[in-house]
């Protein structure tokens, strides 16, 4: 999509003086940069020396090797998949192509590319993922593991075309500053990863053209972080990118000080996007996941580089890990909660390998876990490789005693019970920063889970750009488990990442001890003259959670959704839905008993407008169950469901 005149209005008005005053420079900068092309400066002797610590291959496990081979061998065959779209082209990929819409982007000055607007570049998304060579990084793995160089030579093969295509500030690939970082972090590895292939050197430090990529990637960099209301997960990814370039690559008269500039921004910008509790800020948990693995990976290239780095980088990674070991289900899932896009920091596994799992993994390698964690089973390439460089720590502070269930700066409080049952109710902000860019209108909603299976879901993302109407959808407040009032949403959309009037929520009352009842309430101003109040009970001995909503205010049409697992078959008769589903070849099944007051309808799949929809990851989607109740309100009673679970 293109944005339109009224858009950038809009996002003008979210930003403070000093982000005008930023991004005024910037749009100099980048007419300065037009003519202005300088090479590299010359580079002799460089040698390349973060490598891994002997015998840290011997110590990936065989069956996470196993996977790993196994991906390598269809990437060399061509064949990938990224967002629901099958490749079969990457034995010799397009790196302008976009196989979604067939579109190719256009070449020329980068910050001319109009890279929002699918119908002339196509779906941006699909054209960068490939470029952030990750799947380079894992063919290096798989070099490193078995040896065969067919899989170096391939590497080799692919950065150089990539290099060639995509000279410095021309095309798609220089206009992010979150994809020049987070490729940068994948040379890194890749240079790390083919240390004993005869090739790595001169592909690397004994190539002119590498060095010139090396450092005009940094140059960007310093020259265009993302500022003020857009300082998210992306200043963190051209922070370590950066940091981790400066460290293994450090060549250039420049490096020391990119180095220093980037670890002031990675130290600043990671405590700015983490609650004091470990949950990120964004409120988005796929991001919460990019940005650990991130400052994880640039923690390791400070070790192995020997470079200090401040106790508060290491302390906000900690609560970050601890904080993902205290919300995760009983199958090491997180909530899906607001914005996911799939994006990861560091890829060197095989499908199949869980993320969250090798997240906990590589915490207690790093951190040591505690008493109270999950147990995480599964086995990963990637923890062995960060160990074998991270040095482990336990920072001087206390760490929870028990498992943490209410996050009071975050709004997030996890209810437990017996049979694996697992909910989340949502009271905190709406997002990160003025715009956030990645939040839901989802204020007070629940996401409710048995035994890791989606019950009552959060139906996800689908989609960035180029299809509005799904993009709204999936963002919308009738897209998610709460309650919607005059077809209007808690919070007030300005466009694709941008939000102009935040929904305000706050926590009355959390008691997740589990003992007897659990239960929590919160409530929200988003309707202005109204405000939705929910109160959410989970007694333990029936197996019951119970959902009571009050819209304090003037009489106004009621919507209220609850959102079906796509493994959920439902059977609504009246306002009672029977519902069944399978786990590991066990029948189970629930009853949902809806408000009376309400018609309750079933919705499945529908397109005029979306309703009854859930996206497992970016670009996928599938049809399930929406069961919406209409109706009116007038403050004088409230709406309660009932979900009883069967033994």
């Amino acid at each position: 999509m293109t944005m339109s005149a009224g858009w950038y209005l809009r996002r003008l008005s979210r930003m403070g003086p000093q982000e005008v005053g930023g991004r005024a420079g910037d749009a100099v900068r980048r007419r300065r940069w037009r003519s202005a092309r300088p090479d590299c400066p010359s580079v002799t002797g460089a040698r390349f020396t973060a490598v891994l610590p002997a015998g840290t291959i011997d110590a990936v496990p065989p069956d996470a090797a196993k996977r790993l081979i196994a991906e390598a061998d269809r990437l060399m065959a061509g064949h990938a998949e990224y967002f629901g779209v099958d490749r079969d082209d990457l034995t010799d990929p397009d790196w302008w192509y976009d196989p979604k819409t067939g579109r190719r982007a256009p070449s020329g000055y980068a910050f001319d590319v109009p890279y929002r607007n699918e119908d002339a570049v196509g779906d941006i998304k699909q054209i960068w993922e490939l470029s952030r060579h990750q799947y380079l990084t894992q063919l290096a793995a798989a070099y490193a593991i078995t040896g065969k160089e067919r899989y170096a030579e391939r590497v080799a093969e692919h950065l150089r075309s990539w290099w060639a295509v995509n000279t410095p500030l021309r095309g798609v690939h220089w206009t992010s500053g979150i994809e020049l970082g987070i490729r940068l972090l994948s040379w890194v590895w890749i240079r790390r990863l083919l240390e004993g292939w005869p090739g790595a050197a001169g592909l690397f430090e004994g190539n002119p053209v590498a060095l010139n990529q090396i450092w005009h990637h940094q140059r960007w960099l310093a020259a265009f972080p993302s500022r003020g209301s857009s300082a998210n997960n992306h200043v963190i990814a051209e922070a370590a990118g950066q940091f981790a370039a400066a460290c293994a690559f450090g060549w250039f008269p420049s490096s020391a000080r990119w180095r220093a500039d980037a670890l002031r921004s990675l130290d600043r910008h990671l405590r700015a996007n983490t609650f004091a509790s470990g949950l990120n800020r964004e409120l988005a948990t796929e991001y919460h996941g990019l940005v650990l693995e991130l400052g994880l990976a640039a923690v390791a290239e400070a070790d192995a580089a020997g470079v200090p780095v401040p106790a508060s980088i290491r302390l906000v990674l900690l609560r970050m890990t601890d904080a993902l070991a205290a919300v995760v289900d009983s199958r090491l899932r997180p909530p899906r909660q607001g914005d996911a896009d799939d994006g990861h920091g560091l890829v060197v596994d095989g499908a199949g390998t869980d993320r969250w799992a090798s997240l906990l993994a590589t915490g207690d390698a790093v951190f040591g876990r505690l008493a109270w964690w999950p147990a995480v089973t599964g086995t990963d390439v990637r923890t062995p490789l960060l160990a074998a460089l991270i040095r482990p720590t336990a920072p001087a502070v206390s760490r929870p005693a028990g498992r943490p269930a209410h996050f009071a700066d975050a709004g997030m409080t996890i209810l437990r019970g017996p049979g694996e049952i697992w909910c989340r109710c949502d009271g905190g902000p709406h997002g990160f920063l003025s715009i956030a860019a990645h939040a839901h209108a989802d204020a007070l909603s629940v996401e409710v889970r048995h035994d890791g299976v989606d019950v009552l879901a959060d139906p996800g993302t689908f989609c960035y750009h180029g299809q509005p109407q799904w993009r709204q959808y999936f963002r919308s407040t009738l897209g998610h488990n709460t309650l919607q009032l005059d077809g209007t949403d808690q919070s007030v959309s300005g466009g694709p990442f941008l939000w102009t009037r935040h929904a305000r929520s706050r926590v009355l009352a959390a008691d997740a001890s589990g003992d007897g009842v659990a239960h929590w309430s919160a409530e929200h101003d988003g309707y202005q003259d109204s405000v939705h109040r929910r109160r959410v009970e989970l007694t333990a001995e029936s197996q019951e959670l119970r959902v009571v909503d009050e819209v304090r205010g003037p009489r106004r049409a009621v919507h209220l959704a609850f959102h079906l697992g796509p493994a959920i078959a439902a059977d609504l008769v009246g306002n009672r839905a029977q519902l069944t589903w399978t786990r590991d070849g066990e029948d189970r099944s629930a009853v949902l008993d809806l408000p009376g007051q309400l018609s309750w309808r079933a919705h499945r799949g529908e397109t005029g407008p979306p309703l009854g929809w859930y996206s497992a990851g970016f670009g996928r989607k599938e049809p399930t169950t929406t069961l919406v109740g209409t109706g009116s309100a007038d403050g004088t009673e409230g709406f309660t469901t009932v979900l009883r679970f069967r033994g």
